[in-house]
């Protein structure tokens, strides 16, 4: 009892000291400077005088919209979209991938019971004889491999990367969709909205050709001037399905993001109201994107784990040390296995070194090199993206503004023009030409204006996108701080 206690003592010692102890073979892992770091004092193009000390975020700042449809619509998709099921799912496979690389840091302790039943047989002096026996056995079995050159403890830090990169990765799929489902519905909108001019356009068509009937039939006015009213009016009825079948389209596609048949969303509010004041948005300095934008993110940590896997690829080339310790009784007898006269025990030290493997390690160190080399060029390369996506949306919306403006100033302009024309018509003072021309573009600029301010919804929450976007983003930097204090 005393040999096997002591025996339990000394692998327990040597497991402990061997936690602790060993050193890490491998790089260590540096963030590379990329377009957004590499000049502090650099500004975005496309800020105008903002505000930029202020960079806290708002918790779901679609609502900062004043669209109740919006805000139901985006609540729907986040908990019914299937992408997103499938990214949780992609979490939890990591999750458990790190929970594998902890598990394999850890000692191996297994127990065996074997009862073992031999025949044998012998010839002596011609005669043949056979004997039978059986043998009983059990055991408690601990291994565990000693991480001297950091192999497991590289293996386990990847592993904790990749599932970092699995979260930012998810993250980054929850703020597009929920981009997507406010850009549906804006979508949705706009086209319940270009549909509605165009009903008013065909009803406004419909009274021009009878104020041009009356006229004929006073003699007034010549036979081409019906003709070229009943055109126009047809127009705008062959107008209406095209923007129908659109809108149908885009109420499908707004289904399939919530997790609905298409078809069978409730209908929406025809209605959209008009962007509130939009303020500055604080956007900060571009090196704000490393730490904001989840995609960005995903890259760096993607690119942390190839550093650890350099290191695990390394430590190949060095030994491995096993220790091994078993502790139990055999004997022929069943009752015989639970006495201590039938205790067996033994101890191994186990180092194997590989001598020659065809260069199939040094391959694997080359390989996770290159990798390493790729996933740092896609880090910076979605640095880069990211920065223009940010300058696109500030200088798209500053020219939306600009170009609002002057379609609002023509579509007046069009609109008064349209009621003067038709006025000096009935008193036969202009052609039907003039007045045609003049419903062509009131028409023109009504849509232009309509598809206008959409976009300009629609950019700014492009801008939001770019810049990682308000989607809890306190809350998930206190979450991330905590996780890191925890590692």
């Amino acid at each position: 009892m005393k040999k096997r206690l002591t025996l339990v003592y000394w692998f327990s010692f040597v497991c402990a000291s061997s936690m602790l102890a060993g050193c890490m073979v491998g790089p260590k892992y540096s963030r590379p400077v990329t377009a957004a770091d590499s000049s502090p004092a650099y500004k975005w193009a496309g800020q105008h005088n903002q505000d930029v000390n202020n960079l806290d975020t708002v918790d779901k700042w679609w609502q900062g919209f004043g669209d109740p449809t919006t805000a139901l619509l985006v609540r729907l998709a986040l908990e019914y979209n299937y992408d997103l099921k499938a990214a949780a799912a992609r979490v939890l496979q990591a999750r458990a991938v790190l929970a594998e690389a902890r598990g394999r840091r850890l000692p191996d302790v297994s127990y065996n019971f074997n009862r073992l039943r031999n025949k044998s047989s012998s010839n002596f002096g011609g005669m043949r004889f056979s004997s039978l026996t059986t043998t009983y056995s059990q055991e408690i079995s601990i291994s565990y491999i000693v991480d001297i050159f950091g192999k497991l403890r590289r293996s386990k830090r990847a592993a904790w990367a990749e599932l970092l990169a699995a979260q930012a990765t998810e993250q980054a799929l929850v703020n597009s969709i929920i981009a997507t489902v406010i850009e549906a519905r804006i979508d949705i909108a706009t086209l319940q909205k270009r549909l509605a001019i165009a009903k008013a356009i065909t009803q406004s068509r419909q009274d021009t050709l009878q104020i041009v009937e009356r006229r004929y039939a006073r003699g007034l006015v010549a036979p081409v001037d019906v003709r070229l009213a009943r055109e126009n009016l047809e127009a705008a009825r062959a107008f209406q399905p095209s923007i129908e079948l659109q809108l149908a389209k885009a109420h499908h596609a707004l289904d399939v993001l919530v997790a609905q048949r298409p078809g069978e969303a409730q209908y929406l509010p025809q209605t959209l109201a008009d962007l509130p004041n939009l303020q500055p948005v604080p956007i900060g300095v571009p090196a704000a994107l490393l730490d904001r934008r989840p995609d960005v993110q995903a890259a760096e940590l993607s690119l942390r784990a190839a550093n650890e896997r350099i290191g695990v690829s390394i430590a190949q080339l060095f030994p491995d040390l096993t220790l091994g310790a078993t502790v139990g009784r055999t004997a022929d007898q069943w009752r015989d296995i639970w006495t201590r006269k039938t205790e067996i025990y033994s101890a191994v030290i186990n180092v194997a070194q590989p001598i020659f493997k065809g260069g199939q390690l040094l391959a694997q160190i080359d390989a996770a090199k290159a990798r390493h080399a790729e996933l740092a060029a896609n880090y910076a390369t979605t640095v880069l993206t990211a920065m223009r996506e940010v300058e696109d949306a500030l200088v798209s919306e500053q020219m939306l503004q600009i170009q609002l403006e002057h379609t609002a100033r023509r579509f007046t302009e069009a609109k008064a023009a349209e009621q003067l024309s038709t006025q000096r018509y009935q008193r036969g003072i202009e052609g039907i030409l003039i007045v045609l021309e003049s419903e062509r573009r009131r028409q023109i600029a009504e849509e232009e204006l309509t598809v206008l301010k959409a976009q300009i919804w629609t950019t700014r929450v492009n801008l939001y996108l770019a810049l990682g976007g308000d989607w809890d983003y306190q809350e998930q930097s206190q979450k991330s701080d905590k996780t890191v204090a925890k590692k």
